[in-house]
């Protein structure tokens, strides 16, 4: 479902994003790790820390919106 549609949301839309949100959590979470692992081991492989942290803002940004779309089309059920 994109913003541009108007009909509301199904009961198995809300499901299914659910399950993406929960998959793309899961994700995020190890990336945070990978991240953080990243980090402790400066200065080696210093040159793929923007990179990882990039990729890990990017996931959890996705995330939030998932979660914004998510609170807005429960609110419509």
């Amino acid at each position: 479902m994109t913003a541009l549609d108007t009909k509301p949301p199904t009961a198995e839309a809300v499901a299914e994003l659910k399950k993406t949100i929960k998959k793309l959590n899961s994700r995020a979470g190890q990336m945070k790790m990978d991240l953080h692992d990243l980090a402790e081991g400066l200065p080696t492989d210093y040159e793929t820390l923007i990179e990882e942290a990039t990729k890990t803002y990017d996931i959890y940004r996705k995330l939030a919106q998932l979660k914004q779309q998510l609170k807005a089309w429960e609110k419509s059920l």
